[in-house]
């Protein structure tokens, strides 16, 4: 278990190094920088102001010069300085973070309390109204864009209560933030809860067909203890997997959701660091996200350990 743990350790931080230097790498490569559009959009045409802009910016080192700067900052906690608001980057970057995480986290908590259960009950009634009916929810959750969804939801909530849920930066308590973010996170969440859903069912019915589970209805166990003890647990592993990479796919999620109802977290920021071509917050909000990415990945490795004690690890 030890060696094991040292492996993935390292192969954790070499994936970090090899997405600092693609997204280091594919910064540069898209047309135009922060010195040509500050430039244009300010109207004027002078090559020799954005030769001084991208000289103070430091633009016009070479890039592996830039690369060791970034890298050599980020490994001593120095995220360095925003091009357009010109404030250290971490003070840009962590007040949104919270924001994003609890988004996020509620996303995947309303995903797994809707998905894992009725993707159960619609296996144990399988073929039935009920079955049909949950089928027919996770196909519409997986049609249906979020983008469109937060829309859908932002009419109703005007034409019903002549109001939207717009997060505003107004102080509040820890469950005043979460109420808020209830919506917008539900949106995000259904299409997850969808899939999960989905796998479930299908996890389920797998397992309910195995010899053990005839094995222990033949012994005369009940239906709860054959389906809820023994079906289960085996049936969540690949549901563990799923849980795990739909925390990965929920960035792509925030960034509508934020977008759509003016939540100022990460994702959001992210777009706007984009179009501005600020490549500090954009380099180290990704390499957060990536972060964020291979931590869960160790942890669904974990969880499997947990949830079936014939995987080992070797040494």
């Amino acid at each position: 278990m030890g060696s094991y743990l040292v492996r993935r350790f390292l192969l954790m931080a070499l994936t970090l190094f090899g997405m600092s230097v693609l997204i280091f790498v594919m910064l540069r490569l898209v047309p135009g920088n922060i010195a040509d559009i500050l430039v244009d959009a300010a109207g004027i045409a002078d090559s020799k102001e954005k030769a001084k802009i991208a000289h103070d910016l430091g633009l016009d080192r070479p890039i592996v010069e830039q690369y060791g700067q970034w890298i050599g900052g980020l490994s001593r906690g120095d995220l360095g300085y925003a091009y357009v608001s010109e404030r250290p980057a971490i003070e840009e970057i962590a007040p949104r973070i919270p924001i994003s995480a609890k988004l996020a986290g509620l996303a995947l908590f309303f995903a797994v309390i809707i998905g894992v259960p009725f993707g159960v009950i619609s296996a144990v009634r399988q073929n039935t109204g009920l079955d049909y009916f949950l089928r027919v929810l996770s196909l519409s959750g997986l049609s249906l864009p979020s983008f469109w969804l937060g829309l859908l939801v932002l009419m109703a909530a005007v034409n019903w209560f002549g109001t939207i849920p717009i997060y505003s930066n107004e102080p509040r308590s820890f469950f005043q933030e979460l109420g808020l973010l209830a919506i917008p996170a539900a949106v995000v969440g259904f299409r997850s809860s969808a899939l999960i859903m989905r796998l479930t069912r299908s996890s389920m019915l797998e397992v309910m067909r195995q010899d053990y589970i005839r094995t222990a209805r033949s012994k005369g166990a009940s239906n709860m203890s054959v389906n809820y003890d023994h079906a289960l647990r085996n049936a969540l592993l690949p549901v563990v997997t799923i849980i795990g990479i739909e925390a990965a796919f929920l960035v792509g999620g925030l960034i509508v959701t934020e977008t759509v109802f003016n939540i100022p977290g990460v994702a959001r920021f992210l777009v706007e660091a984009i179009r501005w071509r600020d490549y500090p917050i954009v380099q180290n909000l990704v390499m957060l996200i990536a972060f964020v990415v291979v931590t869960v990945n160790f942890l669904v490795d974990m969880a499997y350990m947990a949830l079936d004690p014939r995987i080992k690890f070797a040494d």
